[in-house]
């Protein structure tokens, strides 16, 4: 059986993935169980839809980590899979983040963050497919 070899940034992206995956169920836990004892209806739903966006977000990160795995040296594509590890990764923090500190801080002070997250979202998917496009066999 062949041996995978991970990159440092693989194994960091994997890492990552793995906690924000982690997070991501106990803030959704929370949210079903815990949150109504003190936060409204709407405030519940942002804390589910910021953990739902963070999960799905999480499981592409770990993909897109293995992923990085199978391109080797330097090219567009390599670069292209790196920037959406990063775009993911900063989205997710920024997105769920600010949804996040809205709720538990009660304060609006990061909300304009909320749609760069969003951005940076769309990028990641954008780059991870300009990368398969210029992929060479």
């Amino acid at each position: 059986m062949p041996s995978i070899t991970l990159s440092n940034q693989t194994r960091f992206f994997i890492a990552v993935a793995a906690f924000l995956g982690a997070s991501a169920v106990m803030f959704g836990a929370y949210a079903s169980h815990g949150l109504s004892a003190w936060a409204s209806a709407a405030r519940i739903s942002q804390v589910q839809l910021a953990a739902q966006y963070q999960l799905f977000h999480a499981i592409s990160l770990l993909i897109v980590s293995l992923l990085n795995s199978v391109f080797v040296g330097k090219s567009i594509s390599r670069t292209l899979i790196s920037f959406s590890l990063w775009c993911f990764t900063l989205g997710i923090l920024c997105f769920s983040g600010s949804l996040y500190y809205l709720v538990f801080a009660g304060t609006k002070l990061l909300v304009l963050i909320t749609p760069l997250g969003g951005l940076l979202l769309i990028c990641a998917w954008l780059c991870l497919g300009f990368a398969m496009l210029f992929k060479q066999k």
